[in-house]
């Protein structure tokens, strides 16, 4: 069978010729406003997904459609069963005395009441992530290119490129690459070839010659 296009939302097909359910191509299956995905990343469940919005629902439950913020993946990721990512609209104020959203409990009354948070930042995850069991995204949260997030880390604040982080709050582990090696990598962009020249060159891209990679693109701009 060939490699699936960006546009098919059930992309694994099972030895017998049927769909996984649990597993989806983000960009081809949401629709959601404040959701914006790279082609190819993809996220898998235990549990067969419905649609877009029980996508949305399970991946990013405070996303809403009206909320001020985003959430923004990049290409290639690799989202695993139960990650999920607690955007702005899910925060609370804490600069007062009480942290009680008052407001969403009183729908006649006008938004900006004193309760309610001021909007929060965008949440962003770069190209080439792979986000492990159980893990949360809080919100705000930058990670960069490349970046491995453990099964149940808790994820805050700004993420190098290639490093791989894990633990509640998550901490880096090691660096995959060294920083010189992952401006390299970023340079290189792969996620940004078209797809068949990312097959063509698999073994490159999963190996460990990134001057083999830079062949590459070099032969693709002559």
């Amino acid at each position: 069978m060939p490699f699936s296009t960006p546009d098919t939302s059930f992309p694994l097909r099972l030895p017998d010729g049927s769909v996984h359910g649990g597993t989806v191509f983000l960009s081809a299956i949401l629709e959601h406003p404040r959701i914006e995905v790279g082609d190819y990343s993809y996220a898998s469940s235990h549990q067969p997904f419905l649609d877009g919005a029980d996508v949305a629902a399970r991946l990013a439950p405070y996303t809403y459609e009206f909320s001020p913020e985003r959430l923004i993946i990049g290409k290639f990721c690799q989202i695993a069963h139960g990650a999920q990512f607690i955007t702005s609209s899910a925060n609370h104020r804490f600069d007062g005395l009480s942290s009680f959203p008052f407001m969403i409990f009183d729908d006649a009354l006008p938004v900006g009441r004193p309760s309610m948070p001021d909007p929060g930042p965008d949440t962003v995850i770069g190209n080439d992530v792979w986000i492990g069991t159980g893990a949360m995204i809080l919100p705000g949260a930058v990670i960069g290119d490349g970046v491995i997030v453990g099964a149940g880390a808790v994820v805050r604040g700004e993420i190098a490129p290639y490093t791989i982080i894990s633990g509640n709050p998550a901490q880096q582990v090691r660096e995959r690459l060294s920083p010189e090696d992952a401006a390299r990598m970023q340079a290189l962009a792969w996620w940004d070839w078209p797809i068949e020249t990312i097959l063509a060159h698999e073994a490159e891209i999963c190996g460990q010659d990134i001057a083999a990679l830079e062949r590459i693109a070099e032969r693709m701009r002559a």
